[in-house]
């Protein structure tokens, strides 16, 4: 980029927020460090991170996301569907369906188009990875449902004992069921950080806190990974929904509504393995930023 100044995008779905750059025709040197400047809410311009677009040998376009704290992301399906709507805002991609390469590898979106702009999106997610291993979770069996587990790393004072039942949908997930607090009332700021770096995540965990509120509607609470509390987090709905089927209390093959405090996505788990999230796209505003 030229000069000291970058044009920027600030766009959310589901209150899930990023600042949005282009760089099909530029690129941004140290995007770790301009994710960590960016993203503060009192000095920068206040986000859970940043989304670089770039071009794609692959596919229509190239998602790159960094956290807060200036990791990458392999895949946020929140900013994905973002990155569609601002590829057909500014003519850059005219389909209704486009492919965007990511770190988890290229996913398919389908784009529902209302009077000439997108209003949601929806999201061919893959399928999701249960295989300890691949997660990864240093613990053994084929798949870990609902397997009680004992968190004691430094961070916590005192033992924490939990259910625990391990997705990934690209990045780790750590979905926990909440039989008897409301997960809005949950201590989510104590509970997240300890078991995001518990040594059975070698590669730390996002760690979901959910309500079942019936077979086709949940709610919960997400710390991520290198943010920590967000508003929503599309592959934390994915592995929740999955995670709610796989225990039983959701139906597959049927749409979960899947509450989070920046709104609700919903989450289809297929009878063929495959995952489908589909929630809003928005632009905030735009501006420019010298750095």
């Amino acid at each position: 980029m030229s000069g000291n100044k970058l044009c920027f995008t600030k766009m959310h779905g589901c209150g899930n927020d990023y600042i949005y750059f282009n760089c099909v025709g530029d690129s941004i040197e140290n995007p770790e460090k301009l994710a960590v400047r960016l993203s503060d809410r009192h000095k920068g311009i206040g986000g859970d991170g940043i989304v670089l677009i770039c071009p794609s040998e692959l596919a229509d376009a190239k998602m790159r996301m960094f956290n807060i704290d200036g990791s990458e992301g392999k895949m946020c399906g929140n900013a994905i569907r973002c990155v569609a709507k601002y590829l057909w805002d500014r003519e850059m991609v005219r389909k209704e369906e486009i492919h965007i390469e990511t770190l988890s590898g290229i996913k398919t979106l389908y784009l529902n188009i209302e009077g000439g702009a997108v209003k949601t999106v929806r999201v061919d997610m893959g399928r999701p990875i249960l295989t300890p291993a691949e997660i990864p979770v240093r613990l053994p069996g084929d798949k870990i449902v609902n397997q009680r587990v004992k968190i004691e790393n430094e961070r916590a004072a005192k033992p924490i004992h939990a259910h625990i039942t391990c997705v990934s949908m690209g990045n780790p997930h750590c979905v926990v069921f909440e039989d008897f607090l409301d997960v809005g009332k949950f201590p989510l700021e104590d509970f997240g950080p300890k078991i995001e770096r518990d040594p059975l995540f070698p590669e730390g965990v996002n760690t979901e806190f959910v309500n079942v509120i019936n077979d086709h509607e949940v709610k919960m609470r997400v710390w991520e990974r290198g943010s920590g509390e967000t508003w929503a987090c599309g592959t934390g709905a994915c592995a929740v929904a999955v995670a709610a089927v796989e225990n039983g209390f959701c139906t597959r093959g049927a749409d979960i509504d899947v509450r989070l405090p920046g709104g609700t996505l919903v989450v289809r788990y297929q009878e063929d393995g495959k995952v489908w999230l589909t929630g809003d796209a928005n632009t905030d505003f735009t501006g420019t930023i010298e750095i």
